[in-house]
């Protein structure tokens, strides 16, 4: 039997009141962390003195993918058949172009109940995809918030007799995947001349890039071909404002000298704790 030792609270938004929301990772009796309890792993790399002192954020984007329970097809997709072409949906309105918004939205109410630093919410460019984001929360915090938000949408969906995909590629051909792209800075990239910082961290990425990928998701190869605002998955390349790279730096981020980059290699189904803690050991401790 595993033992589970509680990690963060928050409220519950589903029995209200004083009812909570308790992360937990788990152990064996014996008291050692299971071999999936990637948290604790996490907790070492962000406990180093190096790591603390650079007050890492991070913020998730997070993309999943709505589907009808009985036949797995997407929200809004016809029985059996295909919606018209990608465009009209990114960021949509309308009942003809936007599928699941009232459980988008419940979601959304949920998050922010339980205290959560969820900072949006927008309809992504596959129809019946979404994403929410999680805004720049410190360490491993973030995984702890990226779990119960995804925690609180499987029931917000369970109540809607919908299913929720964490898949990279949901629907095979002229479609978008799913990603879980993943913002990162320090404490030194915040501050005047960060820039430079970035691109020294950014090189430490590309060398370590196959051990990054393999951490990053399960059939992520199926989405990082290079189309569909992806980069090759055998690739590494950065630029600004490229949505086809494997990490892209803002243009506020060049035009101020200081910021954040972004990591568009994570997949939808990711193990956040796995990602920020390798981003972190890599840029910060090399």
């Amino acid at each position: 039997m595993q033992k589970k030792s509680p990690q963060a609270i928050y409220k519950d938004p589903f029995r209200k009141g004083n009812h909570i929301l308790v992360m937990c990772d788990a152990y064996t009796p014996a008291g050692n962390p299971i071999p999936t309890n990637n948290r604790n792993k996490a907790v070492k790399i962000f406990d180093h003195p190096n790591v603390k002192a650079e007050e890492p954020w991070f913020g998730i984007e997070q993309e999943y993918t709505l589907l009808k329970k009985d036949v797995k097809w997407p929200l809004g997709w016809p029985l059996g058949g295909f919606p018209g072409p990608q465009g009209p949906y990114y960021c949509a309105v309308g009942a003809d172009k936007a599928f699941g918004r009232d459980i988008v939205d419940a979601h959304y109410k949920a998050c922010l109940y339980a205290g959560l630093s969820i900072g949006g919410a927008n309809a992504e460019v596959m129809p019946g995809q979404w994403e929410f984001q999680i805004s720049p929360t410190v360490g491993v915090g973030a995984g702890d918030q990226l779990w119960v938000a995804r925690y609180i949408l499987e029931r917000i969906t369970e109540i809607s007799d919908v299913i929720v995909s964490y898949d990279p590629k949901p629907i095979e051909g002229d479609w978008n995947g799913a990603a879980a792209h993943t913002n990162f800075s320090t404490k030194s990239m915040r501050k005047d001349g960060g820039l430079d910082l970035i691109k020294e961290a950014i090189k430490k990425l590309e060398v370590k890039h196959k051990q990054h990928i393999a951490a990053y998701g399960e059939g992520n190869e199926r989405r990082l071909t290079g189309k569909h605002e992806t980069a090759d998955i055998n690739k590494f390349s950065w630029g600004v404002a490229d949505r086809g790279a494997s990490v892209r730096v803002g243009r506020d981020t060049e035009r101020e000298g200081k910021g954040y980059f972004e990591d568009r290699r994570p997949s939808s189904n990711m193990d956040p704790y796995l990602v920020i803690s390798m981003i972190a050991e890599t840029t910060i401790l090399g």
